[in-house]
C-alpha cells in the first residue's frame, strides 16, 4: 500500500558574505593580517591608509546613462555573483585555486635544510657500498618526525623489494641500521622504541660507572625503571639509593624525541600574538583590541575616479561598459570587506568585554580560584549572538593580562556544587588538585582515592574517578609514576 505524505523543512542558508565574516572572526591576529594582505593584493580597489575618497556610497548608487539606451546601476550588480562558491571571479582563481569554504592553506615552514635531507646529507660522508647506501637512505626515509622507525624490519624488507627493487634480509637491514643510521646526528634517530633510543644515546657518551649501570638497567629492567619500581631495581642490581638517583639523573638528561630537537625540522613556528590586552588602571579593568586588528582601509580613489570618468563621458562604448562593470565589482567587494572588518572588530570587542566582566574578579586578582563557571551559552545569551560565534572568538584568540597571555577558552568551564550547595568552577577544583599534588611528599605520592578524600575535606565532594579525570586533564601521572627516590 502506497502512502503519501507532505513534509516541510525550514532551511537556513548563509550567504557567502556571512560565511566570510565568520571566517574573519575566527582568525587570530597573525592569520588575519595575512588574510588582509591577500585581499589588498587581489582587489586593487582596496587601499590602506587615510580615506581620501569622495562619498563612495553616493557614487555607487548613481545611475550611469548610456545616451538613453542603457543604465548600469549598483542594484544591477549582485555581489553573490562574484563572491559565491559556484562562480569565483578570475582575480580569485588566479591567486589561489580554492573556494571560499576552504581553510587557509598557507603554512609557514622553517627555512633551511629539512630534517630528512640533513640525515641523507650525513649518509654521503659514510663509506657504504651501493646496496648499503640504498638501504640506509630507505631507512632514513622511514624515520618519523620524532626520530623513530616505527615499522617492523620485516615490513621494511618487503618494501625495499617492492618499491626499490632491492632484495635483502632482515639481518642486512639491521646491520645498516646500527652501522650508519644509529650514528647520525641527532644521536638516537632511527631507534625502534624508547628503550633503544635511550641506550643509543648513552653508548655514544664517554663511558662511566653510572652510564654503564644506566645501560644495564635499561637493557635488563626497562619496565621496572619506567614504572618507577625503585625497590625492585635496588634489589635486582644490589645498588644504593644514591647510585639509583644518579642513574635517574643521567637518563633524564637524554632526549626521548631526538627528531623534534632538529632546528631545521619542518615545524610551524608558533608565535602567539595577543588579540586583546587587559590592564588594571586605577583599580579598574581596561580592555583594548590589538591595533593590528583595526587596519585603516578605504576604497581606492583611482577606481572611484574611473566611475566618475565614465559618468562624464559623452560616448560609452561596449568596452567601457565592461570596464565599469568590472570596476563596480571591485568597489562593491572593497566596500563589503571594509564593512566586514568593522563587524569583526565590533564582535571581538563585545564578546571579550562580556567575558572580562563575567570573570571580573579573576582578571582583577589573577586568582584562578575566582574563575566562575562559564559556558559559551552564558556569553552568547548576554550579547545576543550565536554560540558558534562566541566559540570562534574563544577557541582561537589570546588575551594579554597582568598574569600572562592566556587562551580565551581557558576561562570557560563547567560548574559543580560544593558542600554548601554553591556552584563552583571545575577550574577552581583543578587548581586546588594541582596544588595538593605539587605539595605532596614525592616519596609517598597521594593516590586518587586519597586526593578525593582531601578534596572532600576542603568542601568539594568529588568521586575518585572524577579526580582521575581531572588529574589526566592536568597531564599529571598516577601516584606510582610521581614517586621519587
Amino acid at each position: 500500500m502506497l502512502k503519501q505524505s507532505l513534509q516541510y523543512k525550514l532551511l537556513q542558508k548563509l550567504s557567502p558574505q556571512q560565511i566570510q565574516l565568520m571566517k574573519l572572526i575566527q582568525l587570530p591576529t597573525q592569520a588575519f593580517e595575512e588574510r588582509l594582505k591577500q585581499e589588498i593584493e587581489e582587489n586593487p580597489a582596496l587601499d590602506t591608509g587615510k580615506d581620501e575618497t569622495d562619498s563612495f556610497d553616493d557614487d555607487l548608487s548613481n545611475e550611469y546613462d548610456d545616451t538613453g539606451t542603457e543604465k548600469i546601476d549598483a542594484e544591477d550588480i549582485n555581489i553573490d555573483e562574484y563572491l559565491s562558491d559556484d562562480e569565483i571571479p578570475n582575480y580569485k582563481t588566479q591567486a589561489n585555486n580554492y573556494s571560499s569554504d576552504d581553510e587557509e592553506k598557507n603554512v609557514p615552514y622553517a627555512a633551511g635544510t629539512s630534517f630528512h635531507q640533513s640525515l641523507k646529507n650525513q649518509l654521503n660522508t659514510y663509506s657504504l657500498n651501493e646496496e648499503e647506501q640504498a638501504i640506509a637512505e630507505f631507512l632514513v626515509g622511514s624515520i618519523d618526525d620524532s626520530g623513530y622507525i616505527r615499522r617492523e624490519i620485516i615490513d621494511l624488507v618487503d618494501d625495499l623489494a617492492f618499491t626499490a627493487n632491492i632484495f635483502t634480509t632482515e639481518e642486512k637491514v639491521i646491520a645498516v641500521l646500527k652501522k650508519a643510521v644509529h650514528t647520525l646526528d641527532p644521536i638516537g634517530v632511527g631507534a625502534r622504541d624508547l628503550k633503544e633510543c635511550l641506550i643509543i644515546q648513552l653508548k655514544s657518551k664517554q663511558n662511566t660507572k653510572i652510564r654503564s649501570l644506566a645501560i644495564e638497567i635499561l637493557e635488563e629492567a626497562f619496565d621496572h625503571f619506567v614504572k618507577k619500581h625503585y625497590k625492585k631495581l635496588l634489589e635486582k642490581f644490589s645498588i644504593s639509593e644514591e647510585e639509583l638517583k644518579a642513574v635517574n639523573t643521567e637518563i633524564s638528561k637524554l632526549n626521548p624525541k631526538p627528531g623534534s630537537s632538529y632546528a631545521g625540522n619542518n615545524k610551524i613556528a608558533e608565535q602567539i600574538v595577543p588579540d586583546f590586552s587587559i590592564k588594571i588602571i586605577d583599580g579598574e579593568l581596561d580592555l583594548t583590541l590589538n591595533s593590528r586588528n583595526a587596519p585603516e582601509l578605504h576604497v581606492s580613489r583611482e577606481y572611484n575616479n574611473m566611475l566618475k570618468g565614465y559618468q562624464e563621458s559623452k560616448t560609452k562604448s561596449k568596452s567601457q561598459k565592461d570596464a565599469v562593470f568590472f570596476i563596480k565589482q571591485k568597489l562593491d567587494a572593497a566596500k563589503w570587506f571594509i564593512d566586514a572588518i568593522k563587524q569583526r572588530q565590533q564582535t571581538l570587542l563585545v564578546t571579550m568585554n562580556t567575558i572580562m566582566h563575567y570573570q571580573y574578579d579573576y582578571f582583577l586578582t589573577g586568582d584562578e580560584r575566582k574563575l566562575k563557571p562559564m559556558i559559551l551559552k552564558d556569553i552568547a545569551d548576554k550579547i545576543n549572538m550565536d554560540v558558534s560565534t562566541v566559540s570562534r572568538v574563544a577557541n582561537s584568540k589570546y588575551v594579554s593580562t597582568p598574569y600572562g597571555t592566556k587562551l580565551i577558552k581557558e576561562f570557560f568551564s563547567e560548574s559543580m556544587k560544593n558542600d554548601q550547595g554553591e556552584d563552583v568552577s571545575t577550574k577552581e577544583i583543578k587548581k586546588i588538585l594541582e596544588t595538593v599534588i605539587a605539595e605532596e611528599d614525592k616519596k609517598k605520592p597521594l593516590t586518587d582515592e586519597k586526593l578525593s578524600q582531601i578534596l572532600k575535606e576542603k568542601g568539594y565532594p568529588i568521586a575518585r574517578r572524577t579526580v582521575a579525570k581531572y588529574r589526566e586533564q592536568l597531564d599529571l601521572p598516577v601516584a606510582r609514576l610521581r614517586k621519587e627516590i
